[in-house]
């Protein structure tokens, strides 16, 4: 039997359903360009980029776990404006690319996106408005009428289809993602990293630079996975999974909860991009298994 990997996701036609996700190998253009090639690959996300260059915090910025990682780098990025030049030199995409942004206040916010938007590399964007390690952005991720404000104000200006990444750090991310969807959000990414803290008992002190970080891996995956399903019940827009996923069976729970794809990070870290055919084909047996010739049946299922 012959089994379809290829997914639809707000306008965007997928190989697969799997999206490298935003802050991993994303910082390089060219490195995105030639990553996007991959024929696993559905669509690759670009590391945060904001309005100015920001340097992030200086070392230590990630602690080891056995279940994950902690991380707090703070959102290096050139600056938009150098940023859309490597898009400039770094050649043709194999993938959609997909924009992910940030901004201190409404007004930067819909500056960035105005400025991301016109560059023809760009197939959609993601508003970043939950790092957990970034005072200022955070605080907006919060508050559904904030990101309501946000995201109306952006569409004015945008397009492209409009993702937003959702914090887990709120027991309002429901709220969060309807007000998202009812502002013209084109869809949401679920979920950033919990924001978290490690602490060196030698030195008595937090082991991190920016002493909070966020939290990724296979710890993060059952709330991940959590928020996904009950988006999924209340808001009907797209949604990219997003937290702790190192499997196939991973992306079946997430895709089963509701995700229309899902993006992959952390295990990037331990067994490089040859994790996404490795989770492709993986995905492709369970289907073949199951008897499913499409993976976009699978979406939602586990909510029938």
């Amino acid at each position: 039997m012959t089994v379809d990997l290829r997914v639809d996701l707000s306008g965007m036609h997928l190989k697969t359903p799997l999206i490298l996700a935003s802050g991993i190998l994303g910082l390089s253009g060219r490195m995105l360009a030639e990553i996007s090639k991959i024929e696993s690959i559905g669509a690759v996300t670009t590391k945060s980029i904001g309005l100015k260059p920001r340097d992030g915090y200086p070392n230590p910025t990630i602690v080891v776990l056995p279940y994950g990682f902690i991380n707090s780098m703070g959102l290096p990025n050139p600056g938009v404006e150098s940023f859309l030049a490597e898009l400039d030199e770094a050649g043709g995409f194999g993938s959609p690319l997909i924009a992910s942004f940030y901004g201190y206040n409404i007004d930067e916010i819909t500056e960035v996106a105005k400025i991301i938007a016109r560059h023809q590399a760009v197939s959609a964007l993601e508003l970043n408005v939950s790092c957990p390690h970034v005072s200022g952005i955070s605080e907006i991720g919060v508050k559904p009428e904030l990101v309501a404000e946000a995201v109306a104000k952006v569409k004015k200006y945008v397009d492209k289809p409009l993702f937003v990444k959702l914090s887990p750090n709120t027991h309002l991310v429901v709220e969060v993602a309807r007000a998202a969807a009812e502002a013209g959000a084109d869809g949401v990414t679920a979920v950033n990293t919990v924001k978290a803290i490690a602490i060196d008992a030698e030195l008595c002190k937090p082991i991190l630079s920016g002493v909070y970080g966020g939290l990724s891996g296979p710890a993060l995956k059952p709330i991940a996975l959590r928020c996904v399903y009950e988006i999924y019940k209340e808001v009907d827009i797209p949604i990219i999974g997003c937290g702790g996923v190192s499997s196939y069976l991973d992306v079946v729970e997430f895709m089963l909860a509701g995700a229309s794809a899902v993006a992959l990070g952390s295990i990037i870290a331990l067994k490089g991009v040859e994790v996404f055919g490795e989770l492709a084909r993986g995905l492709s047996r369970y289907l073949e298994r199951k008897g499913i010739r499409s993976v976009r049946e699978i979406v939602g299922l586990s909510h029938r």
